[in-house]
C-alpha cells in the first residue's frame, strides 16, 4: 500500500535565550489601558507557573522568518536524504511573514513595523535551498497554530489525489517581532522552525504513515480570541502611540475554555477514523501552547475512553525552554524528540503517535501517524 511518511526531519533553534527574568524591567498593562497593581516579578512567578515557561528563544535581528525556515528545510532535506530537485511540494506555515522593522527599540513609533510576504516565504525558501526544478511548487499556509499540522494533511491529500509524491513542509514564526512589551502575554510567545519531509511510499506496514486526519474551525466570535491589535500602554506626550503599528493579542481564557472544550473530541474523531486504540497511542505531539492547557487537553482526551491512568512520558514537552514558537512547536518537538534530543522520550518503529494543534482562527486539527 501507499502511504504518506515522515522521512526526514529538522529544526532551527534561535541562540538567543530569553529568560523569564528578562521581563523584571516590563511596564505591564490591562487590555484598558490601566497599569497592572502587581509587583512584575509576582506577574512573572505566576506566569511561570501557569504557562510552564522558564525561557524562550528569539532570533538574531539579522534572520527573517524566511531565513530560519531554509534553515530548518535544509536539515530536513539532508536528514531524508532525497534528492531536493524531486520535491514537487514546498509548504511553509507561517502568520506574519518575514516581519521587518525600522525602530531602534519597542518604544520607537516612529517606524512602524511591517510584514513581507510578496513573494511568498516559500518562494524565497526555495531559492534559500537552490531547488531548480520548476515543477516544485512553492506557496504558504497561513492557517494558525495549526499551519504546519494542516500542511501535513494537505500534502497526504495531494499525494492521494496523484499531484505529488514528495513534499517539504516547514512551520517558521518569528514572534517575537509582533508582541507588545506590554502586555504579559508576550512572555508567551517564540521564535523558531521546524520541517519535515512526507513522501508517498510503498509500505507493507499497515500501521505506517498517516492514518488519519481531523480539521475543525469555528469563525463566528471565535475569530477574535487571536488578532493583532494596538499596544496596551496608553499614549502620552513623550511616547505617542502609532496607530500602524499592531501585535498579536490574545484573550487567554477564551482560548483555554474553547481549546478544552473541542480538542480532545477532534483527537478522538481523529484516531477513531485511523483504526487504532486509545491504548496503542505512544505519545502525543501537541501544540506547544500552555504548559497548564496541553495537559488538561490531553488528560481530557483520555477521559473520553474511560482511560484516568495515563502512559508516563506521553506527552512531551519543549515549551519550558522554547517558549511558544506557534506553526514551529510541533515540528520542532517532534524532530528533537525522533533524534534521540529529548531525555524520557524515544520513537520505535511501529509507535503510534497522535499531533494536534490549535489557533488563531478558531482553528483545531489533528493526524495520527504511525513510525516507520
Amino acid at each position: 500500500m501507499l502511504r504518506s511518511i515522515i522521512t526526514g526531519s529538522g529544526c532551527y533553534i534561535p541562540e538567543i535565550v530569553v529568560k523569564n527574568i528578562d521581563f523584571s524591567e516590563n511596564e505591564f498593562y490591562s487590555p484598558d489601558g490601566s497599569r497592572l497593581d502587581r509587583p512584575v516579578a509576582e506577574i512573572v512567578t505566576k506566569f511561570s507557573k501557569i504557562t510552564g515557561i522558564a525561557e524562550r528563544r528569539y532570533a538574531h535581528p539579522d534572520l527573517l522568518t524566511s531565513d530560519i525556515a531554509a534553515k530548518a528545510g535544509e536539515l530536513a532535506i539532508i536528514d531524508s536524504g532525497i534528492d531536493r530537485e524531486e520535491i514537487d511540494q514546498l509548504i511553509v506555515a507561517h502568520n506574519f511573514g518575514d516581519m521587518t522593522t525600522h525602530r531602534a527599540d519597542e518604544r520607537d513609533f516612529s517606524h512602524p513595523a511591517q510584514t513581507d510576504i510578496v513573494p511568498s516565504l516559500a518562494s524565497r525558501v526555495k531559492r534559500q535551498l537552490r531547488i531548480v526544478n520548476p515543477a516544485c511548487i512553492p506557496y504558504d499556509l497561513i492557517f494558525g497554530c495549526p499551519g504546519w499540522l494542516q500542511g501535513m494533511i494537505q500534502a497526504d491529500a495531494f499525494f492521494k489525489a496523484g499531484i505529488a509524491k514528495n513534499a517539504l513542509i516547514i512551520g517558521a514564526e518569528i514572534l517575537s517581532r509582533v508582541i507588545d512589551p506590554h502586555d504579559r502575554d508576550s512572555m508567551i510567545f517564540s521564535d523558531g522552525a521546524g520541517a519535515c519531509i512526507l513522501q508517498y511510499k510503498e509500505t507493507e506496514e499497515p500501521g505506517a504513515g498517516i492514518l488519519s486526519s481531523n480539521t475543525r474551525s469555528d469563525c463566528g466570535e471565535e475569530t477574535g480570541y487571536i488578532r493583532l491589535g494596538e499596544t496596551y500602554k496608553p499614549a502620552t506626550g513623550q511616547d505617542p502611540k502609532c496607530q500602524d503599528t499592531k501585535y498579536i493579542k490574545m484573550l487567554g481564557r477564551k482560548v483555554y475554555e474553547y481549546a478544552l472544550r473541542h480538542v480532545p473530541s477532534a483527537m478522538k474523531d481523529c484516531l477513531d477514523r485511523s483504526g487504532f486504540g486509545i491504548r496503542d497511542v505512544k505519545a502525543v505531539f501537541i501544540h506547544q501552547a500552555n504548559e497548564k492547557m496541553d495537559e488538561a487537553i490531553v488528560k481530557a482526551f483520555f477521559g473520553l475512553y474511560g482511560v484516568t491512568d495515563l502512559p508516563a512520558d506521553v506527552m512531551p514537552m519543549c515549551i519550558q525552554w522554547l517558549g511558544n514558537s506557534s506553526v514551529a512547536t510541533i515540528p520542532t518537538l517532534f524532530d528533537l524528540v525522533r533524534k534521540g534530543n529529548m531525555p524520557g522520550h524515544k520513537l520505535c518503529k511501529g509507535d503510534i503517535i497522535l499531533f494536534a494543534s490549535v489557533g488563531a482562527g478558531m482553528n483545531i486539527n489533528a493526524v495520527c501517524y504511525g513510525c516507520c
